[in-house]
């Protein structure tokens, strides 16, 4: 093997936030499996109990809420198992960084199935949570476009919002220049924000399992494709446009 193959090697086997993909699928996948519960959980708990005006030592959660419970989230996820599996926790990630070579199409399959189980375990956790009303009145936080948003509005902001989330986390996740600490908070404040725009509109899924695990949960699945394609493509073009243009502007 020559320099030029290695090289390309190891750059195919570098994972986010420091990671080695390939070196324990059995640890990467129950990552990626624990993450994404805790995220959907965390989310879609938080979400169910502002629909439902659950309180919290007598007040009840807010429009701020559900973003943030997001966020805070993912920015424990990513700390928690980034140096395991890459945190990708959402398939736009995923594919995103396999369509530009920076993770193997071969462990591809396994990321995904571990995610959206971990987005139904999540799911159920809320299920469990808040029971019989969860699921019935508040659907799990399902998510649906808003009355009076048509699906190519709902497919439109579900993929630039991912895009903003995707293009983030290639960012700061694979240049070494960046502070391992700010990583986190970096990603986190960007599905935070992503909520926020998106939350009125569609939802703000910016992940098809957040998106399917509470849909196949609760039994509801409004416009189910809108939160397929949205992310995948925003994820992939937030991915192609890192690599093919920001990336090379890094290199004198």
């Amino acid at each position: 093997m020559d320099t030029s193959q290695r090289e390309t090697r190891e750059r195919a086997s570098a994972g986010l936030y420091g990671s080695s993909v390939g070196t324990n699928m059995a640890a990467a996948g129950a990552a990626e499996l624990i993450g994404t519960a805790i995220l959907v959980f965390a989310g879609t708990g938080v979400a169910t109990a502002a629909t439902l005006a659950q309180p919290v030592a007598g007040a009840g959660y807010d429009s701020l809420a559900t973003p943030l419970a997001f966020g805070v989230a993912l920015l424990a996820v990513v700390a928690a198992i980034g140096h395991v599996s890459g945190a990708h926790v959402n398939p736009a990630v995923t594919l995103g960084l396999a369509v530009t070579g920076k993770f193997p199409w071969r462990y591809v399959p396994a990321y995904l199935v571990a995610q959206l189980a971990g987005a139904v375990v999540g799911a159920l956790g809320t299920w469990v949570a808040f029971g019989a009303p969860g699921r019935d009145r508040a659907s799990l936080a399902a998510t649906a476009p808003a009355a009076g948003v048509g699906p190519l509005q709902a497919l439109v902001v579900e993929a630039v919002v991912t895009f903003v989330l995707v293009f983030v986390v290639i960012s700061v996740a694979t240049d070494e220049r960046v502070a391992d600490a700010v990583a986190p908070i970096a990603v986190g404040a960007a599905l935070t924000v992503g909520v926020f725009v998106a939350g009125p509109v569609t939802g703000g899924a910016v992940n098809p399992v957040r998106a399917l695990g509470p849909m196949i949960v609760s039994g509801s699945f409004a416009d189910w494709w809108i939160y397929l394609v949205g992310p995948v493509v925003g994820g992939v073009v937030a991915a192609v446009v890192y690599d093919r243009f920001v990336r090379k502007a890094d290199n004198p």
